[in-house]
């Protein structure tokens, strides 16, 4: 039916008797004559200027809906839900694919005269320029579904008289080259859902996890209504308002006989229920991107996955929960991240890329590089003790200044500048001793210390030289966390695991992801020895504020702050869990004094251990075989004598320990010493 056809339906008041109304002020009249004017025009003569075009015409904007299509699910380590990976691309619904009961519902709120006018609707533009000029602005377009389509394909959402011109002239224009099952199928395809999703099948799947073809009654009349206000009206807004918009969507259709009132009342009666919203964002989206590593690119759009995971989602709730208060009370801008991981088995059992997904995606857990600051230094001193060193040797901390080539030189500085004179190795490491941390690593050398920590799992560059005693080599927080782990569980890299189970619902296959430990990389002596000297840093070093919790539950860790004072790290463990904490800012400046590992990071970290081993055993690490434990005078070094005021217990590698007793207090050797062990790694290197 043509314009011209349409506007010989009657009116109850003739666009004169319009403009003469005493119900609009005076100086809206002449307003109301131009838009009328405007649109009578674009009714009679615009429509002569379009070459007609009949036929079917090409038009489908995106590939098909496969069949079966359905997104990828993913679970905790309890098989608890967590959330869903939905496709990356847009797809195309054909009109046959869409439940029948969706396009009479949308009809009825939207353009009931969709099958009558021929892309504008005269009478719908009259009821639309009454109350705009009764309000003295525009409140209502008076647009039809033809209309929509035009402006959400092709227009901006600005109301302005232009933009609605030329909403009408290529409404009129698709009119005629396009059936309206043609049309509606394109209005269902581009329209906006809300949440991010565009057209039927993806609001479908989000809201519901169905095919537009899947989809209730009661479901059709909800997304019935959501185009008017998407941001208002989407199933995952308030209840009670989506119940309201649906209600009147169904009332519509009552009025137009769509539907009987029986049946109105039964379907306004059906609770609003939508497909659970996914938690974990930062974990989920890891997940992806590995699913992607292993299966390609394109298994995300192919789906009909069920994916398994080593998260325990009650662990999750509580990382984000307590990372994004502790972060956000320190500074709105400020940002954080957290990965805990079981050291027996690898599984990481909460990871946490920042405070708030929805503001900022970037995963600082997996992705974001920065210096460790002293958080690298339990390696050196491992290290260290593989080289003959011992908890109990004593160093000086004097500056002492190092060559860098020509006439440039380097003096490192303790925290603050302040010196301490002579300290154990277990004191230097206890305080983060900067100075004894260099000497250490200039006197075992930067390339074996380099392809140490390579066996730990930290790519570091031996260029950096001496300069990596104070962790400036960037790390990822999962990277560091991960290198941890030997300490943890008496020499053994544990590699993480975030995906234990593939289940494939088109094909019916399991894949399994067992846990991978490689070869050990420590000597189960050394993770002893230096776990009990990070025992020492939560006791009365740079985390003290955490000896209550270490006295409650035997644990180690060791704090990390960069020189300029930009990131804050914390990596502690207990036999069952080990998590690390960073702060910083993502443009990296300084955070200020006091902006350091012990003071931002320690506080966050015992509130999510304590709450994630609460109901576990209390359990301390198993002390190795190897492991020699003797009574030294902690002032010397040396074996205890009975006249030592000081005396405690100190444990070495075989072979490392002391012989002779304390000189100050009438000492003498007594023991031979033995061999230093090697690992089989380093005797295959040998020579």
């Amino acid at each position: 039916m043509t314009v011209r056809m349409h506007l010989k339906i009657k009116t109850t008041m003739a666009p004169t008797d319009l403009f003469e109304s005493s119900s609009f002020p005076i100086c809206h009249r002449p307003l109301i004559s131009r838009m009328w004017c405007i649109f009578l025009f674009m009714a009679f003569f615009l429509p002569s200027s379009f070459a007609s075009s009949a036929g079917a015409q090409e038009f489908a904007s995106y590939p098909p809906l496969p069949r079966g299509f359905s997104s990828i699910k993913v679970f905790d380590n309890k098989g608890r839900y967590v959330g869903r990976i939905l496709p990356e691309k847009r797809y195309w619904v054909s009109i046959d694919q869409i439940n029948p009961f969706l396009e009479k519902a949308v009809l009825a709120i939207e353009d009931c005269r969709f099958y009558e006018h021929s892309g504008i609707d005269i009478r719908g533009i009259a009821r639309a320029v009454v109350k705009d000029v009764t309000k003295g602005k525009i409140v209502e377009g008076g647009s039809t579904i033809t209309q929509q389509l035009i402006k959400n394909k092709y227009l901006s959402a600005r109301k302005t008289f232009d933009r609605k011109i030329q909403e009408v002239s290529l409404a009129l224009e698709y009119e005629k080259k396009y059936t309206k099952k043609q049309i509606l199928e394109m209005y269902f395809n581009e329209i906006y859902y809300g949440n991010g999703a565009w057209g039927i099948a993806q609001a479908s799947l989000l809201y519901f996890d169905k095919t537009p073809a899947d989809l209730t009654e009661a479901e059709c009349a909800l997304l019935a209504g959501v185009p008017k206000a998407p941001n208002r009206y989407n199933p995952f807004c308030e209840a009670s308002v989506v119940g309201k918009r649906r209600n009147l969507v169904l009332k519509r259709m009552a009025e137009l006989n769509m539907i009987t009132a029986g049946k109105k009342r039964r379907l306004a009666a059906v609770p609003i229920t939508v497909f659970k919203r996914g938690e974990a964002p930062y974990y989920v989206t890891h997940i992806k991107n590995q699913l992607i590593e292993r299966y390609g690119k394109e298994i995300v759009d192919r789906g009909g996955l069920e994916v398994t995971t080593a998260m325990n989602i009650d662990l999750q709730r509580q990382a984000e929960r307590f990372l994004r208060e502790g972060i956000k009370k320190l500074s709105p801008d400020l940002q954080g991240a957290l990965f805990c991981m079981d050291p027996n088995t690898g599984d990481v059992l909460a990871a946490v890329g920042g405070v708030d997904f929805a503001k900022s995606a970037y995963d600082r857990a997996y992705v974001a590089r920065r210096q460790p600051g002293s958080a690298i230094k339990p390696f050196i001193y491992a290290a260290a003790l593989e080289k003959g060193y011992t908890a109990s040797s004593i160093l000086n901390d004097r500056p002492a200044t190092y060559s860098r080539g020509g006439r440039d030189s380097w003096t490192p500085r303790n925290y603050e500048g302040t010196t301490q004179g002579e300290l154990t190795v277990r004191q230097a490491l206890a305080h983060s001793n900067n100075v004894i941390a260099v000497k250490l690593l200039d006197a075992i050398g930067v390339p074996y210390f380099v392809n140490f920590a390579g066996r730990q799992g930290l790519a570091l560059r031996a260029q950096n030289d001496l300069s990596l005693a104070l962790g400036t080599e960037e790390v990822t927080l999962a990277s560091l966390v991960q290198a941890y782990t030997p300490l943890t569980n008496g020499g053994l890299r544990a590699e993480a695991r975030t995906i234990t189970h593939v289940y494939d619902r088109y094909y019916r296959t399991w894949t399994e992801n067992p846990p991978v430990v490689v070869t050990p990389v420590l000597f189960p002596a050394t993770a002893y020895v230096v776990t009990s000297m990070l025992k020492d840093v939560l006791n009365y070093g740079t985390a003290k504020t955490l000896k209550r919790f270490s006295g409650e539950r035997p644990s180690a860790g060791k704090t990390g702050t960069t020189d300029n004072y930009q990131d804050a790290w914390f990596i502690g463990y207990t036999p069952q869990l080990i998590t690390g904490i960073w702060a910083g800012y993502d443009k990296p400046k300084p955070g200020g004094k006091g902006f350091t590992g012990g003071a931002v990071c320690a506080p966050i970290w015992e509130r999510f251990m304590r709450s994630a081993l609460s109901g576990k055993p209390v359990v301390d690490f198993p002390k190795p075989e190897s492991v020699v434990s003797v009574s030294v005078d902690p002032m010397t070094g040396f074996l205890a004598t009975p006249d030592c005021p000081e005396q405690r217990e100190e444990f070495y590698l075989p072979g490392t320990q002391p012989v002779d007793y304390c000189p100050m207090h009438g000492g003498e050797s007594i023991l031979p010493l033995t061999p230093v062990e090697t690992l089989p790694m380093e005797q295959e290197n040998a020579e």
